[in-house]
């Protein structure tokens, strides 16, 4: 089995450790750090993700998976910035304002990076106008908003609003999510797109960019 993978399964099986370890093995084998993200890292969240689908694989799953990606990704990252490679798209995300919960969030962010975004992670509790400032600086395409009580559902066109009354709301799109959320409701406060779960986000982040 080559070290690719290697690296593979070791994201699908969820190996932290024999993930960082393939993908050092596989860096020193003389693989290109983009060939690592594309041709193995993706792939292998996209199993991930297909796996959820068919519930094969349940949200711890997805978690081990995304833990172990991560570690992949902070050994290849740095190289792909020496490279020059450029990430497919920016995306802002976070736990909106009064929210605390953070674990969904995360799982999305890994996805999300593992899928070839660069992600600007708020963390959680986060107000529209941190959003607003992080969109500005990384001049980013995507803001990725969650929320997983209903008592905070409310947050999410709050910030919708911030963007539009900043004039932004045409520069970037906005996608939204969480166990409150649903599709008619990410309708009705203007959202560009609902999310129903991590293992979708990548191709729904995709498509509002035109990816």
């Amino acid at each position: 089995m080559s070290d690719l993978e290697k690296l593979r399964a070791a994201v699908i099986e969820g190996d932290w450790k024999a993930a960082a370890a393939a993908t050092r093995a596989a860096i020193a084998a003389g693989a290109a750090p983009l060939e690592i993200t594309s041709g193995c890292l993706i792939p292998a969240m996209n199993e991930v993700g297909r796996r959820f689908e068919c519930e094969e694989y349940f949200v711890p799953d997805m978690l081990l998976s995304a833990r172990a990606m991560k570690a992949a990704m902070e050994i290849v990252r740095p190289l792909l910035a020496k490279a020059g490679a450029q990430p497919i798209g920016r995306v802002v995300i976070g736990t909106v304002k009064g929210d605390l919960h953070d674990i969904g969030k995360n799982l999305v962010a890994s996805m999300l990076e593992g899928g070839g975004f660069e992600v600007i992670d708020l963390g959680a509790d986060v107000a529209p106008e941190r959003f607003i400032m992080a969109a500005q600086e990384s001049n980013a395409e995507l803001v990725a908003l969650s929320a997983l009580l209903t008592v905070t559902m409310p947050s999410i066109p709050a910030t919708i609003d911030a963007f539009r009354a900043a004039g932004l709301r045409d520069k970037v799109k906005i996608m939204v999510g969480g166990a409150p959320v649903t599709r008619e409701y990410a309708d009705a406060i203007g959202a560009d797109g609902y999310g129903e779960g991590a293992a979708n986000a990548v191709a729904l982040a995709r498509r509002l960019i035109g990816a």
